[in-house]
């Protein structure tokens, strides 16, 4: 069977070095191929025994992608080199309804929260977020935490829930229907240390909830703090409980800032991400040949 060679490669990184073997590979091979990264954060820093290598796979690149312009500077930054004109910045699909009513969870006396996203603390900050909540003034607010998501953490969180006295606090595993947690939360919590742009933040977003964030990455770039969500300014526990302080001090507003939040996004991603980005691949398979 005769191998069709390809007009183009696309690579998609988990950080913003860990392709480039394989980017080489394709460079040596004389194959076209574009970088998408996912992430990219000032904690994991590039060896200098990798630098040369991960360099080449940028230089060769016909084009490097990345999901916020936080990734896209830090990444220049930690290799010393700058990658634009050849660099941009691209949205990844997301699961909500882009034309959804924007409906609002039965008021029952109680704040409901969700933090959605991989049981993994290294980024997803989970343990800072339960010692907030573990303070004395916070087990005494009717503000409720639900923990989706899966992985190799679970059961130290749940545990680490349980030491604190978390009687508020629940671990849901993964859901499959965002909506259908949408229907039942009032905001989003993310304690993270790094990101590349969360897409439950943007689906959050799309569906009229309160997003409190860490200013990680690209979080920042799409909420506006104290307008259409609240920005904790570092990812430690003082900066995030003064960010749910203020959320909470404006609990009665949380509607009114989900709609802003909601039409904020809806300038800032567009409806078809996947259709998007297709488009620019035609272009630059075009251009390559």
């Amino acid at each position: 069977m005769m191998l069709r060679r390809p007009d183009l490669v696309v690579i998609s990184q988990g950080d913003n070095f860990s392709a480039h073997r394989l980017a080489n590979v394709c460079a040596r091979a004389g194959l076209p191929y574009a970088l998408i990264t996912q992430k990219a954060q000032e904690a994991l820093w590039v060896p200098d025994s990798m630098l040369g290598s991960i360099r080449r796979a940028y230089d060769c690149a016909v084009w490097s992608y990345f999901v916020s312009r936080h990734n896209l500077r830090l990444t220049e930054e930690q290799l010393g080199q700058t990658l634009r004109p050849r660099a941009s910045v691209v949205r990844n699909p997301f699961r909500a309804i882009w034309d959804a009513p924007l409906t609002w969870p039965e008021d029952d006396g109680v704040c409901r929260l969700a933090c959605i996203g991989r049981l993994y603390p290294f980024d997803k900050g989970q343990d800072l977020l339960l010692r907030v909540l573990a303070t004395p003034k916070w087990k005494a607010r009717r503000l409720s935490v639900t923990f989706y998501g899966e992985g190799a953490y679970r059961q130290g969180l749940e545990d680490m829930a349980r030491h604190l006295g978390l009687t508020s606090v629940r671990f849901a595993g993964f859901a499959s229907d965002i909506d259908a947690v949408w229907d039942n939360h009032h905001g989003l919590v993310l304690p993270s240390r790094g990101e590349g742009l969360p897409l439950v933040l943007v689906e959050a977003m799309l569906r009229g909830r309160v997003p409190i964030v860490t200013d990680v990455a690209g979080n920042a770039e799409v909420v506006t703090d104290d307008l259409t969500g609240f920005v904790a300014a570092a990812p430690t526990e003082t900066a995030l409980d003064e960010a749910l302080e203020r959320a909470w001090g404006r609990r009665r507003e949380w509607r009114t800032v989900g709609e802003a939040a909601a039409r904020a996004i809806r300038a800032l991603v567009p409806e078809a991400p996947a259709a998007v980005f297709a488009d620019e691949l035609l272009r630059l398979h075009s251009e390559a040949g």
